[in-house]
């Protein structure tokens, strides 16, 4: 795959967004409060034209997008990014039905999305959910009603095309944790559990409006600006016209969902280390100790190079990962592994070098390296954990390695 490198107006376009992010999206951000969807900024994001972009751009364009408005406003940065993750399952499963009620509202900004996947027993391993959902039982004189034959072998998705009297319907019963937007979204992607015993294989996707009858939801008290909370459903009924994909086939729409979305978590984690080299860098240049500046002290100046040198490689193997996701490539989920997995451990390394450079300073509360350093946590965490990125991409090699590539 050759170098990844922008062209000029791809530049230009990150200047803009830097920019943008600074004078129109920081201000919201700072007025938000913490643990609450912050929708006058969800809807500048709109006005701006780049939610829009989730759904008219590739991978590349992605993390452009993200890393740009993470250099300047992370919160903006998240703000997006949850937007995307919502809603994509909507954009590439969903019927054109469900594309014309939600997408273009959440383009606009006047609709939060939410990707509710974990459970409180299945956050890294996501194909042991738990999570039901119970196929109704049928009216008399249907199949499988009161009165109708029994069948031993069928499956809880067994015959789901269209009944008689309208579409399959379930009722969705257990319990999400750890869903970002939740429980203030106006609909989630959710997955559940349609056949029992099937692991990844029995896993469903549904769209579920907020307003469902049976779901509620209560905020988490975390280390986090964005809500993230738990969602409760009893009994909540959904039907064949709320399934994005294939029944059984939920696990595909989860792994295609992270899969694009996985290299962009690595540009958020990109230009949070950008914005903590540069201020060290700023710092170290103006800061006097020991007779000089602290540049000139070579432990410091190491210290910056590695920072550097780590930055740019986690960039670059970001942008070949989206590069090789806009391309089809075979590779993807291993690639897209490598790139959260180095950028998020990256970041993490950057920021901590960062506020040890700046000492005591770096910790007071606003400062902007005490923001960014309980901001890149959390990354190494969501959407797969470090040790499940490396779990994936030992599973490729081996799998490669099978196949004889």
């Amino acid at each position: 795959m050759p170098a990844f490198s922008l062209d000029p107006p791809q530049t230009a376009w990150c200047a803009e967004l830097r920019t943008l992010a600074a004078e129109r999206l920081r201000p919201l951000a700072e007025k938000a409060e913490p643990g609450h969807v912050n929708r006058p900024l969800v809807t500048e994001l709109g006005q701006l034209g780049l939610l829009e972009r989730l759904f008219t751009s590739g991978a590349v364009d992605l993390c452009l997008m993200r890393e740009s408005l993470a250099y300047a406003c992370t919160e903006a940065e998240t703000a997006l990014a949850l937007q995307g993750l919502g809603a994509h399952p909507v954009h590439a499963y969903g019927t054109p039905a469900q594309r014309e009620r939600w997408l273009a509202r959440v383009a606009e900004g006047s609709a939060v999305a939410a990707f509710a996947l974990s459970e409180p027993g299945a956050g890294s391993d996501a194909a042991a959910l738990e999570l039901r959902a119970d196929r109704e039982a049928s009216r008399p004189g249907e199949a499988g009603g009161p009165g109708a034959p029994a069948s031993s072998g069928d499956s809880p998705v067994a015959s789901l095309a269209a009944e008689p009297d309208g579409p399959a319907r379930w009722r969705l019963t257990g319990d999400k944790c750890w869903i970002s937007n939740a429980p203030e979204a106006d609909f989630y992607t959710v997955f559940a559990r349609t056949t029992p015993g099937a692991g990844a294989r029995g896993v469903t996707a549904f769209l579920v409006p907020a307003d469902r009858p049976g779901l509620t939801g209560a905020g988490l008290d975390m280390l986090s600006p964005h809500p993230i909370g738990t969602l409760t459903f009893d009994a909540v009924p959904v039907t064949a016209d709320d399934m994005l994909g294939e029944p059984d086939r939920g696990f595909r729409v989860a792994m295609g969902t992270l899969n694009l979305f996985r290299p962009s978590v690595g540009a958020f984690a990109v230009g949070m280390a950008q914005a903590a080299l540069d201020a060290t860098l700023a710092h170290t240049a103006r800061r006097d100790a020991f007779g000089g500046k602290l540049k000139e002290l070579q432990t410091v100046a190491h210290q910056v190079a590695e920072m550097a040198l780590r930055t740019e490689a986690a960039r670059l193997m970001v942008y070949a990962a989206a590069t090789a996701y806009d391309e089809g490539a075979p590779d993807v989920p291993k690639r897209a592994a490598m790139a959260k997995l180095l950028a998020t451990e990256t970041a993490q390394y950057v920021v901590d070098k960062a506020v040890q450079l700046h000492g005591a300073r770096a910790l007071r509360r606003g400062h902007l390296l005490e923001h960014l350093y309980r901001e890149v946590r959390a990354p190494r965490v969501y959407e797969g954990a470090s040790e499940v990125q490396r779990g994936i991409i030992a599973k490729e090699l081996y799998a490669n390695l099978e196949a004889g590539q």
